[in-house]
């Protein structure tokens, strides 16, 4: 029996407990840490409750560094999956390396992956990272796509790599045309900080929100926009084999220039990033009622000169899982943090294992993938 020690026991962390000791795809038992007690308890409440069993239980984390309790946790445990803010992923991972147990995380924050890759460099187990939704399962598609396309065409070069996510509500009101369905914490950062896409077969940085385009997907309009952290690895991954790659978050018309709009009020000022946050909470709700848009493509010529093309897309709902309703971010982040934690803990990993490098067939259609998505069959 493997135990899990999920580090962070919000929406992301619960939903990962819960798809866990749910479903009977890995002999496990689930430990949950979080720094407020109250708010750790509630979540073991919530997965045993939800899964009708008592396994889960709970920990309290320091705020900073690691303590008895922890440490003790981190040496009995087989992986750690890190839904901490990704801030402290580092910290996490040192733990992890220390403790030599398997570790995933989910944070599309690029300082804290460069650190991550650095301390899982020569550890004796894996190191998945990235492996929520975006960064996550939209690279692996990506990737997946592209094995297709160049096992159908006879071709090793591609014109375009686009992949494309949205988190978002049900309903959207103007004039800000978006709604929070998961932590805010992060949102203005990846609309400020820069976005690496590939450029005539080259990586290149370029400032986020510098992209606007409308987009239909499965018959509906929404407009995307560069954004930071996405695109994972795939930026260095496809350098000489992609034309153009990129990453853009989805969103409902309108979004992207209200945040514009409030981002010309701060020309000049520090830290746009926390002022953008503090005018982006005051003025946006939190809603439970999501859903979650997915669009990936490759295009390029065939060996015989024809364009050619090979999409997917998904559209996903909450869903209950045992008597609970999980909202649609938090499956479609969840279940792929969990499939991470069944390549790891099934295989024979050591060190660190990028986007780039995850099996794709056995990541889009494993069982915890597959049971949300519905896994991915191209004809």
């Amino acid at each position: 029996m493997y135990k899990i020690f999920i580090a962070g026991s919000g929406g992301i962390g619960q939903a990962a407990g819960l798809i866990l000791s749910h479903y009977d795809i890995l002999d496990c038992k689930v430990i949950l840490g979080d720094i407020n007690k109250k708010a750790g308890k509630q979540a073991v409440e919530f997965v045993n409750s939800g899964a009708g069993k008592k396994d889960a239980r709970f920990v309290l984390m320091p705020k900073q560094g690691s303590s008895a309790a922890l440490d003790k946790v981190a040496k009995e445990c087989d992986i750690i999956l890190d839904c901490l803010p990704g801030s402290e992923a580092p910290r996490m991972a040192k733990l992890a390396k220390k403790f030599k147990c398997h570790y995933a995380n989910l944070t599309e924050y690029v300082n804290e992956t460069e650190q991550i890759m650095k301390i899982g460099a020569k550890a004796k187990t894996g190191f998945l990272l990235q492996t929520g939704l975006a960064p996550g399962f939209i690279n692996v598609l990506a990737c997946r796509l592209y094995e297709e396309f160049t096992a159908r065409y006879g071709v090793e070069v591609v014109d375009h790599i686009e992949m494309k996510v949205g988190a978002l509500s049900r309903h959207a009101a103007g004039p800000h045309f978006y709604a929070f369905t998961w932590s805010p914490v992060g949102v203005a950062t990846e609309y400020l900080k820069d976005a690496y896409i590939v450029r005539d077969f080259e990586k290149v940085t370029i400032p986020a929100l510098s992209g606007l385009e409308n987009i239909i997907v499965d018959g509906e309009d929404y407009e995307d926009n560069f954004t930071s952290g996405g695109a994972a690895d795939l930026p260095e991954f496809f350098e000489g084999k992609a034309r153009d790659l990129d990453y853009k978050t989805i969103r409902y018309r309108g979004h992207y220039n209200w945040v514009k709009d409030k981002l010309s009020t701060m020309f000049a000022k520090k830290d746009k990033i926390a002022l953008l946050q503090k005018e982006m909470l005051e003025k946006i709700p939190m809603v439970e009622d999501d859903k979650v848009i997915i669009y990936s493509c490759v295009k390029g010529k065939d060996s015989n000169g024809l364009l050619r093309g090979i999409e997917a897309s998904y559209d996903i709902k909450p869903v209950q899982v045992g008597t609970k309703m999980l909202r649609a971010i938090q499956t479609t982040t969840a279940c792929a943090l969990c499939e991470a934690a069944r390549i790891l803990l099934q295989g024979n990993h050591k060190g660190v294992i990028l986007q780039s490098q995850i099996p794709t067939d056995s990541f889009i259609n494993g069982p915890f993938v597959k049971e949300f998505y519905g896994g991915l069959e191209l004809k």
